[in-house]
């Protein structure tokens, strides 16, 4: 119960609460603005002491957490949520004991990286300022190595009893009902508080203002009810997860770890959510073809026409420490970026927004030609150069994640299998937008090059003996041939035969590989499998509708449907029937729910809207409308 977090979004703020509501007894909790922690500690006490917990919970928007204390006929009440880079607290408290009591809250700002949290070891930090009190506020300031100043300003409103710069103390009179309001805002040297919004606007604001490429509706009921939570909380995560950007609405990835744009992560939660709201798609294009590689960098992974893989905003990225602040070591968003943008065309006809990047899919296209096969075997390959980059850069990109069937790791380059069918599917989609634009000698030879590779796909990637297809190629041509979810995601961008994909569907729908709650990583059979690892045996639910896709596609209506139950039974068990980055991969046991995994990030856009392409893969209309 203690390691129960709650966790809102704003923009680019996020906020990682305790059960408590408080910053108080989790490490990772704080107040977060472009990965930096703007606040690290905030306490509340009675009388020295902690109150008890009677409530806590998030509302079913996503955008408030609410939490009841009590401590010996003390009863608080307190409210929170993001607007704007600022947390915004009320406190509502009644002392219905016979004595004055003192509320103190302890404060501490540290600004530390968010990859610092996440256990990065560094050399050396920049200067702190001491914390100083103006007017009715508290302050603490930092200048990071990278030159930028980061302000913290707390503002009290009515200003307290006592106060320092770490703490404040509030007398609550006995039969005497209190408010406090407490904002707490993030400021750089591109960004200043003036405090013109108060905790009643900016309530009225987060809750009624946005615009229409985030404005996301429920409109379907069905007579089960559990599915209709799993809906309402799927829309209101993907609400917060939704940020505006100069180029468009861009889901960002996850809380806490993820909360910034990757490429891959976008790509995918558009493509799930592609039938009911393209703006999302649409804004995702627009974003990865202004930040899409121009020059090589090895020091990023980067090449020309590389799509990025994510960017960060914090001190370590900006001042070099890492490869992050615009890194491009993923070897599948490029050709994802072009899946999407036939998609995108297939579903809106909107030839404007694909002749205004058509530049960009040609220039994504040229990097899977000239960049993509490094070793010239005509498979796309990854071969890391990043100092502190990605060893791994398909989505399973852990260092263990790749590995032949003995456990050992491959040489690189490696080409993972279903890379190769996002290829194929590029080539056809692009070849597809290129007759749009009337240019069919170039759709022509897109399409040929397609067919070769779906070809030399099927005679070196499959595996009679597994009936599937193996989940790499390593740099010496041999293949890695374990059992996997990947091979299900060949299925979705169709480059499998239909006799195969059959075989694979049944590989992947066996006792091994499917645990009752959803289709593992790896099989159970795999020297590496272990169901609470990252990639090598858990469950993700992206993975999962991805598989439902792929088997909907080839008519395996049986198999998809067995994994949206799967799912849909999953739901229930995990805290706001939100379903989390991943989870345990162990086997379903009667009156048990799923394992929750201890990384998982939670909520993570593509796990939510998860269920959409779900819906979609077992042949139900969406009924949603964006």
């Amino acid at each position: 119960m203690e390691n129960q977090t709650h966790a809102i979004k704003h923009g680019d703020t996020f906020a990682l609460f305790d059960v408590f509501g408080g910053i108080d007894s989790l490490p990772e909790c704080g107040l977060y603005h472009q990965d930096t922690r703007f606040l690290s500690r905030l306490a509340l006490r009675i009388d020295n002491e902690r109150p008890a917990l009677v409530s806590s919970a998030t509302s079913d928007d996503s955008v408030v957490v609410t939490v009841d204390l009590a401590y010996r006929g003390v009863l608080i009440r307190s409210t929170r949520f993001l607007w704007d880079a600022t947390l915004y607290q009320r406190l509502e408290m009644e002392n219905d004991s016979e004595s004055t009591v003192e509320l103190s809250i302890q404060f501490e700002a540290d600004f530390v990286d968010l990859f610092e949290v996440r256990g990065f070891q560094r050399a050396g930090r920049g200067r702190m300022d001491p914390p100083r009190v103006c007017g009715n506020t508290i302050q603490f300031s930092y200048e990071g190595l990278d030159r930028r100043h980061r302000q913290t300003t707390i503002r009290f409103d009515p200003w307290p009893d006592e106060s320092t710069v770490s703490r404040m103390c509030h007398r609550l009179k006995p039969r005497v009902q209190t408010v406090l309001d407490i904002s707490v805002c993030c400021e750089s040297d591109d960004r200043r508080s003036i405090f013109t919004v108060d905790f009643d606007d900016a309530m009225r604001r987060v809750r009624s203002v946005s615009s229409p490429a985030t404005e996301v509706r429920q409109e379907i009921m069905t007579g089960n009810e559990q599915f209709n939570i799993w809906l309402g909380r799927s829309l209101a995560d993907l609400r917060m997860m939704l940020t505006e950007t100069p180029y468009g609405v861009y889901p960002y990835a996850g809380l806490p770890w993820y909360s910034t744009a990757f490429g891959r992560d976008g790509i995918i939660t558009a493509l799930e959510c592609l039938s009911f709201n393209p703006g999302i798609a649409r804004g995702v294009l627009t974003f990865l073809a202004a930040t899409q590689a121009t020059k090589e960098n090895p020091d990023r992974d980067a090449q020309p026409g590389k799509i990025l893989h994510e960017t960060r905003a914090g001190e370590m990225a900006a001042y070099g420490e890492i490869p992050f602040d615009r890194y491009y070591g993923s070897i599948d968003a490029t050709p994802l970026f072009v899946m999407l943008a036939g998609k995108y065309y297939d579903r809106t006809a909107d030839a404007q927004l694909i002749r205004s990047i058509w530049p960009n899919i040609e220039h994504a296209l040229d990097w899977i030609d000239n960049f993509g096969d490094s070793d010239g075997d005509g498979f796309i390959e990854y071969a890391p150069s990043a100092r502190g980059g990605l060893r791994n850069q398909g989505w399973k990109d852990s260092d263990d994640a790749i590995f032949h069937s003995d456990g050992t790791f491959p040489e690189g380059p490696i080409a993972v299998c279903e890379v190769q069918a996002y290829v194929f599917a590029a080539k056809r989609a692009a070849a597809n937008l290129a007759q749009v634009l009337k240019n069919d000698a170039l759709a022509e030879k897109l399409k040929d090059q397609a067919e070769k590779l779906r070809r030399r796909f099927e005679q070196t990637f499959w595996c009679e003996e597994l009936s599937t297809y193996a989940i790499a190629l390593d740099g010496n041509e041999q293949l890695c041939r374990v059992r996997s979810s990947n091979a299900g995601h060949c299925l979705f961008a169709g480059i499998a035969s239909a006799d195969r994909a059959a075989r694979v569907a049944a590989t992947l729908t066996s006792e091994e590989s499917f645990s009752g709650w959803g289709i593992r990583t790896i099989a159970t059979t795999e020297s590496r499998y272990d169901p609470m690892s990252y990639h090598n045996g858990s469950i993700w639910p992206h993975d999962n509708a991805i598989i439902a896709a792929g088997f909907a596609r080839y008519g395996l209506e049986k198999e998809a449907a067995a994994i949206f139950h799967a799912l849909l039974d999953a739901s229930t068990y995990f805290e706001l029937n939100r379903m989390p980055e991943l989870f345990g991969g162990f086997t379903r046991q009667s009156g048990a729910g799923p394992t929750p995994h201890s990384v998982s990030c939670s909520p993570q856009a593509w796990s939510a809207c998860a269920v959409f392409l779900l819906i979609e893969a077992c042949g139900q209309p969406v009924g949603l409308l964006g």
